[in-house]
């Protein structure tokens, strides 16, 4: 199941209606849990959030702490705790005890639990169905190392004689959950301290050598991905360290600092649950609160700093909003909020105006897209020469509540950007100058390719440096197909019109980022509709749809509006269309638009609006 690295394509809070229906799903499936092990695994007053990936897994945690179940198929059919969740409430499950610790090796390399590998007790095989989840123990440890379904019923298993796959396994000890929740859950894992860790996976794993040699008498079942007496004879090994493996020692030996290594650093985390969620909180209330004359001077440092480091002439020109968002925010004093409304200048493009009547930069208003765009940056100006940008240093103290304040404001953060394919109108061009015909260009990058283009073949007129001559391959590259039959092809474009000539006969892309998440879709930006009409009894409602182009989820969105507006909302799926719909009560329309604005950061040309309410 985590065999392979996948990135998770959502990440929202449940509402308490979800909330309720997950621990109703839990405590169906798994009977042996009482409530108060409900409770300790996924705590009432805590946010329990779910991360949906594109293999249809959903993975339920605790906001900033471990995950406790994963689904398979989303649906709560197939839900299983994680390794984390059983360390905590390990009887949670029933669990099948290995004959020895040198069988966890395979188990822990992503192999299925085999029935030879299976310590069956003195009273015989215990009962279970086919499709039951199970855990994996190792001998003298009580944390179980893995969880699965069985494969087969117990009568079943009797009348095979005990043999084939016994579990098959979806998450194990060490697998890519492990490993991602073990580099960003770590700080927030208090309860560790009361599991044993003198861990025979660790012990097993250094005192099995890593040849196969003697297992290719074994009955191979390939579907396992390993040989079934590897799995469930391995226990009868009797000196896996024997002369003829004269490394095995030395390999223990390592293996065994790294042991007590492990060990010692586990055993010495002590640290509260939610610590992640108090450390945010402080951060957040020992912000300062600026005066207008300080927030503008730390806007024209942040700006400066991101001119000397971040801002490249090659990028330019570039929209205000990605200059704010990606390069001027990012360069913000730790515990410091930019907030442009409570400057003096009120508004971005106030701003970038300003800072264009100085001579600093140089910016133009699209009138299409109605924003402000950045041109060139003047780096002869004093103000430039003169500031000496700072070297930003990792911050190694408060780790845990930089992280969580990152994590709640990346949600919030949303970048648009405009990108083209050549096609095959243009591939010579690009082929001629040694582009990749197969790459994703912004407009300023497919601007150099066909101005490299022109200097490589001598193309500007000689007499008017502004005036390109076109030659067959470029005139065919700008026009074929756009002129009218009977129209003469033109022989010169001016360098002005060239670069947007060019650019359009490309297929257009957009690539949208929020946070982490990123998706590259074709063609032009689609927008956000939010229509109000008038239902039966002279009721207004507003609809919203197109939200999922800019990485929103409807139903979060959804609960959060409901919330917000005092009023019911619903979401339906569009007929015939790719989407969902979202159905508020009242018309909301302005105040709609402005919190998409504000707390998403969608821009406003992205962003259609019709009150079918008015005459």
């Amino acid at each position: 199941m985590f065999k392979k690295a996948i990135e998770a394509k959502s990440h929202q809070r449940l509402s308490g209606a979800d909330r309720k229906k997950l621990k109703r799903t839990i405590r169906d499936r798994f009977h042996r849990a009482s409530d108060a092990d409900i409770d300790a695994l996924l705590p009432p007053k805590a946010e329990i959030t779910v991360s949906k990936f594109v293999n249809r897994v959903h993975l339920y945690g605790v906001e900033g702490s471990f995950p406790m179940f994963f689904d398979v198929d989303g649906r709560g059919s197939e839900i299983f705790p994680t390794v984390f969740a059983l360390w905590k409430v390990p009887e949670m499950l029933p669990s099948f005890i290995l004959k020895g610790g040198e069988v966890s090796r395979f188990v822990i390399g992503g192999a299925d639990l085999m029935f030879p590998g299976i310590s069956i007790p003195a009273e015989g095989l215990p009962s279970f169905l086919e499709g039951e989840p199970w855990a994996v123990k190792v001998p003298g440890n009580p944390a179980p190392i893995a969880v699965g379904s069985t494969t087969m019923s117990t009568a079943e298993a009797l009348k095979a004689g005990l043999r084939g796959k016994a579990l098959r396994i979806t998450h194990y000890y060490r697998d890519l959950l492990w490993e991602s929740v073990e580099g960003h859950y770590v700080p927030n894992a208090g309860f560790l301290e009361d599991v044993v860790f003198e861990d025979p996976v660790f012990l097993s794993s250094a005192q099995v050598p890593d040849s196969r040699e003697g297992s290719g008498d074994s009955s191979n079942h390939e579907n396992d991905g390993v040989d079934s007496k590897e799995v469930g004879e391995s226990a009868d090994v009797k000196d896996p360290i024997s002369d003829s493996h004269p490394t095995s020692k030395t390999q223990l030996d390592s293996d065994t600092d790294i042991v007590e290594q492990v060990t010692k650093a586990i055993g010495g985390l002590k640290v509260t649950d939610n610590i992640a969620a108090d450390e945010s909180t402080t951060v957040v209330e020992e912000q300062h609160t600026l005066s207008a004359e300080d927030l503008d001077a730390y806007l024209d440092k942040c700006l400066l700093q991101a001119l000397h480091t971040t801002v490249n002439d090659k990028d330019l020109p570039m929209p205000g909003s990605t200059l704010w968002s990606n390069h001027v925010l990012p360069c913000r004093p730790s515990g410091i909020t930019l907030d442009i409304k409570k400057s003096s200048h009120k508004k971005l493009s106030k701003w970038l105006q300003a800072k264009s009547s100085s001579g600093l930069i140089s910016v133009k208003e699209d009138k299409y897209k109605k924003e402000t765009v950045l041109f060139s940056v003047n780096r002869s100006h004093p103000d430039y020469l003169s500031f000496k940008p700072e070297r930003r240093q990792e911050q190694k103290v408060d780790q845990g509540g930089d992280q969580a304040v990152k994590e709640t404001r990346s949600p919030k953060l949303l970048e648009v950007s405009e990108i083209y394919k050549p096609s095959v109108h243009v591939n010579p061009i690009f082929a001629f100058v040694g582009a990749d015909t197969g790459k994703l260009y912004s407009a300023s990058e497919a601007s150099d390719v066909v101005f490299k283009y022109i200097e490589k073949g001598h193309l500007v007129k000689p007499m008017n440096k502004s005036i390109v001559v076109l030659d067959p391959t470029l005139c065919d590259a700008l026009f074929k197909g756009a002129i009218k039959k009977g129209s003469a092809y033109p022989t010169e474009i001016h360098k002005k019109d060239l670069g947007s000539t060019f650019v359009s006969r490309m297929q257009a892309h957009y690539i949208v980022t929020r946070g982490s998440e990123s998706v590259v879709r074709k063609g032009s930006v689609r927008t956000i509709q939010i229509l109000t009409e008038r239902r039966q009894g002279n009721k207004k409602v507003t609809k919203l749809s197109g939200m999922e182009t800019f990485l929103m989820d409807a139903d979060a969105l959804a609960s959060e509006l409901q919330k917000k507006f005092a009023c019911s909302t619903s979401v339906s799926e569009l007929p015939g269309k790719k989407g969902h719909e979202v159905l508020i009560q009242g018309g909301v329309i302005d105040d709609l638009a402005r919190h998409l604005v504000e707390q998403y950061g969608v821009p406003k040309r992205y962003i259609e609006v019709l009150d079918k309410t008015k005459k």
